[in-house]
């Protein structure tokens, strides 16, 4: 059932921040994301590719977003200009932009409130059994 409240993907990542307003702004100028829905000042869905992301302010107890670990990981096409608008932005890259021996090209970036986003590039079709990955057969 089509529910328009509530973006089409299986999973949705939620984020706090401290000014959801400025964050999706940055977020949008930075990484190419879409507003999609605006929920009060408190709350907004951003669409990218087919997926989507919540940005919800963090609580009022709250000092500070704590980065708990992990990122989140966006396909995009074009990750060395997707790159070069992100740093233009003022996102900080963690590592350099790297070409990976399962068919990715790669970067990753921090956002001013801390939250690590990955952004990988398709450059090549490798079979996961060459680089020591092993596909699993799906559930019936």
């Amino acid at each position: 059932m089509l529910n328009r409240s509530m973006p089409a993907g299986t999973i949705t990542p939620v984020l706090e921040y401290p000014d959801v307003r400025a964050t999706v702004d940055w977020l949008c100028r930075a990484f190419g994301f879409q507003e999609r829905l605006r929920i009060g000042v408190h709350r907004a869905q951003l669409a990218v590719g087919d997926g989507s992301i919540v940005v919800s302010e963090l609580p009022p107890n709250a000092a500070h977003a704590a980065r708990v670990g992990g990122s989140v990981m966006i396909r995009v096409e074009g990750v060395d200009a997707h790159r070069a608008t992100a740093l233009a932005a003022g996102a900080v890259t963690v590592g350099a932009l790297s070409d990976y021996p399962y068919g990715e090209r790669q970067y990753s970036a921090e956002d001013p409130w801390g939250h690590r986003w990955t952004f990988s590039e398709t450059i090549v079709d490798v079979d996961p059994a060459d680089w020591g990955g092993v596909l699993v057969p799906a559930l019936d």
